[in-house]
């Protein structure tokens, strides 16, 4: 890093020594997670972790999504209220959207704002969303076997800046019986997951399915083999952990006939925290700012390249 001036060796020679200890504590952590802790211990504890924060304080923010799929990419703005999620989509292909497209998503956003039962609905489904996800968590530590793999660094967006990850490996465990249809497809799961020991936090998981997943005995559907999937978090510096990056490509049929097929990558950035008693209407206002502030943005760099 450039600085503009010369660095004296008073300086440097303390920075040399503090990047020394920092770094050997780092690698002190993760040997010491590798010597004490089993590696099925650790994923059981960072685990619980996972539920303790889901389950705990409150912590809502504003954030961008861009969604990229074969069909093109969707950018989104996203606000977590006490009602339910507030979205508004933003640009389709990386271009803003037309007047017309901005004014259907303002009215879609008051057709919401206006119908509670709707809003109700909403919100329920996303709680159910919610208890899948966190269920087949719950389910990690039991459903897999793990084995040691890597050390490797945290990034910007995944881990916690300046901790080193362990990487794990995991294949199902021959003596878990899936309790319910949600946890059934990591039955045909194996693959990676990196965990933060100082954090004792998930940091990211990669799986492929190696092979095919029957729901409800191949009656309500399967899942092909070969499916993928990878979930990144990262912590964002004020307490709180947020998924950054999440990448799914699966493909099946539900009721023996209809063919699904899932394929995209979604990257969540910029977030800020918002308060935790915030209403779906104010978190509609914070969108429409936002949105005018990007497009402002935008609208006055266009200006200054036309002036060069």
């Amino acid at each position: 890093m450039r600085t503009g001036r010369s660095t004296s060796p008073t300086i440097f020679i303390p920075l040399l020594m503090f990047l020394t200890v920092a770094a050997a504590a780092g690698s002190w952590a993760v040997a010491s997670a590798q010597d004490s802790m089993a590696p099925g211990e650790l994923v059981r504890t960072a685990v619980a972790n996972e539920v303790a924060a889901a389950n705990g304080p409150d912590v809502k923010h504003m954030f961008h999504s861009r969604r990229q799929t074969p069909q093109g990419s969707q950018t989104r703005l996203y606000v977590e209220t006490r009602e339910a999620m507030a979205g508004m989509t933003i640009a389709y292909n990386d271009k803003p959207l037309t007047s017309d497209q901005l004014h259907g998503e303002e009215k879609r956003l008051q057709g919401l704002m206006a119908n509670p039962e709707q809003l109700r609905r909403k919100h329920s489904q996303e709680l159910e969303n919610a208890d899948h996800t966190l269920r087949i968590v719950k389910a990690l530590p039991n459903a897999f076997l793990y084995s040691y793999e890597a050390e490797e660094d945290s990034t910007a967006d995944m881990g916690k800046p300046g901790d080193h990850l362990l990487r794990l490996k995991f294949h199902p465990n021959p003596a878990y019986h899936p309790p319910s249809r949600v946890e059934e497809v990591l039955a045909g799961m194996q693959g990676t997951v990196s965990i933060d020991p100082v954090a004792q936090r998930i940091a990211r998981i990669d799986g492929t399915l190696f092979k095919e997943v029957s729901f409800g005995w191949g009656i309500l559907g399967h899942l092909d083999k070969g499916g993928h999937f990878l979930v990144e978090q990262r912590d964002l510096g004020d307490g709180s952990w947020e998924i950054s990056r999440m990448t799914l490509s699966f493909t099946g049929k539900i009721l023996l006939f209809k063919s699904i097929s899932m394929k995209s990558d979604e990257v969540f950035s910029d977030f800020k925290r918002v308060p935790a008693d915030i209403t779906f209407a104010k978190g509609v206002s914070m969108l429409e700012a936002e949105e005018a502030k990007l497009a402002g943005s935008e609208g006055g760099a266009k200006a200054e390249g036309k002036a060069r």
